[in-house]
């Protein structure tokens, strides 16, 4: 999981996610009530699986020579109170950042995020970095979405996913759709997708779409 966890900091830089040392993934260790996360303050080019920190999920460092992530709070509620997230990203990116400056959800007006996301990217509430408020935002505003994603008002990006790559699409997925929806806002008013059609495509995209085993 140390080196799952450091590799895939290296998506959040190739996909324009993060700037300087802001964002972070962690990873749930199955079988573990521990989780791998990044190092508070290292730059992106400095991370290696061995700089990356462990931790109990009450937040606490169980191994590692740096202290963890300002954020491991957050991820540490969230993984106690969502047994089936095995991996949390959070990012400040640019798009997505802009909708919760303005403490706005974003609409499900494309096929796209009736696939990945099930309706709307619902926004959470304001809270202050370095306790569990973020994650409990996050858990809270998640009950009844089906969104991997939340924007946090005047805050950032936070998804998660049964895996730490699945969060990390989720991060990239929800940049792409708010850059897409902010432009089609620039044109006029956007056209939501009907609930019953959101719900086929969701269940297609979760359900049909891709490879499938054959065992």
């Amino acid at each position: 999981m140390r080196k799952t966890v450091s590799a895939l900091h290296s998506e959040l830089v190739r996909y324009g996610l993060v700037a300087w040392t802001a964002g972070n993934v962690s990873g749930r260790i199955p079988g573990e009530d521990l989780f791998v996360i990044k190092p508070s303050g290292l730059s992106y080019d400095e991370l290696t699986p061995e700089s990356m920190v462990v931790c109990d999920l009450d937040g606490n460092l169980v191994e590692g020579s740096f202290e963890p992530s300002s954020d491991t709070a957050a991820h540490a509620y969230i993984y106690r109170h969502l047994p089936e997230v095995g991996g949390v990203v959070h990012t400040h990116s640019t798009y997505a950042s802009a909708w919760a400056a303005r403490g706005e959800s974003i609409p499900c007006v494309l096929t796209a995020m009736a696939d990945e996301f099930g309706g709307e990217i619902p926004i959470g509430p304001f809270a202050l970095i370095g306790g569990d408020d973020i994650g409990r935002g996050l858990v809270d505003t998640l009950k009844g979405h089906r969104s991997p994603a939340v924007l946090m008002r005047n805050h950032g990006v936070f998804t998660i996913g049964a895996t730490p790559k699945a969060a990390v699409k989720a991060a990239v997925m929800c940049e792409d759709v708010a850059r897409t929806v902010h432009i089609a806002r620039q044109l006029g008013d956007v056209i939501p997708i009907e609930e019953k059609h959101i719900d086929a495509l969701y269940d297609r995209y979760q359900n049909v779409y891709g490879q499938r085993s054959t065992k």
